[in-house]
């Protein structure tokens, strides 16, 4: 995977909190409109449901990969997507995104998302 990422001066459970917290998306997500899973509870390794795209598309999505307070993958369409990692640092956590090798174009996208992300977490 290709990556980018950011150091936050927050705590890393502050970054997590927002990266799993579906109702956030839309704030930080540049091609998020909105997110639901399918079924009620917080995010974790299998959940489904749907997100929607700037021009009100939804699409089906799984997490493919998730180990709680530190990283989280999804498939969106059945393809592999992006992957979010939080790690603590001395400056309070680095959070990086990685993007399939196929999807270069996507990283600036992903380097407005963590500024977002860098200012939802230390509000």
């Amino acid at each position: 995977m290709l990556t980018t990422a950011r150091t936050i001066a927050a705590p890393p459970e502050a970054a997590w909190r927002v990266l799993t917290d579906l109702s956030a998306w839309p704030k930080w997500g540049p091609t998020v409109q909105g997110a639901q899973l399918d079924d009620a509870g917080p995010l974790r390794l299998g959940s489904r449901g749907k997100v929607w795209t700037p021009i009100g598309v939804p699409l089906p999505f799984e997490i493919t990969e998730f180990d709680e307070g530190s990283a989280w993958a999804w498939k969106v369409l059945g393809v592999s997507a992006t992957r979010h990692v939080v790690t603590s640092h001395s400056q309070g956590c680095r959070v990086s995104f990685g993007v399939p090798l196929w999807a270069p174009a996507y990283l600036p996208v992903c380097a407005v998302a963590l500024k977002r992300i860098d200012e939802l977490a230390r509000a």
